[in-house]
């Protein structure tokens, strides 16, 4: 790869601030995981339904560590299930949509699946996929990016 397309990489940190404005989240803390495939975002009563022939997913989701406030109620198309190997290496199947994640005021469309994360440091993990040939990630620094404001959503 040249020079030239490395310089063009703008450089974030193992953690970050994101919006995911398609479900309504203003600001949100996510670690950002090289080693993870995938992007998991903590959600909660998790629910299928179907509106014009289209499967859908409803679900809630609170966007600040340690806090069960807000409580933020989301739906979106299903895109997929997968399985996952959960952190205890157990396979899961889980749902997964696509949704817009704006990570240092970049968009980036990303497929990102739904689980409880209320046991982890994050309720957002944003993998590799999600990352790949848009950020070189500096694992010594954090929140590079720069906090979204009021009048970015």
């Amino acid at each position: 790869m040249s020079r030239r397309v490395h310089e063009q990489k703008q450089v974030i940190g193992w953690r970050e601030w994101v919006r995911l404005p398609e479900l309504g989240v203003t600001e949100m803390k996510a670690k950002v995981d090289t080693g993870a495939d995938n992007s998991s975002l903590h959600a909660f009563n998790v629910e299928r339904f179907e509106l014009d022939g289209t499967v859908y997913v409803r679900f809630e989701i609170h966007p600040k560590q340690r806090s069960r406030k807000p409580s933020i109620q989301c739906e979106a198309p299903l895109a997929m299930e997968k399985k996952v190997k959960n952190p205890g290496g157990r396979s899961e199947l889980r749902p997964v949509i696509r949704t817009t994640v704006v990570v240092a005021g970049v968009e980036l469309n990303a497929l990102v699946n739904l689980t409880s994360r209320d046991e982890m440091g994050f309720r957002m993990l944003l993998g590799r996929r999600a990352v790949r040939n848009k950020f070189f990630v500096d694992p010594g620094r954090s929140y590079l990016g720069a906090r979204p404001t009021r009048d970015q959503t």
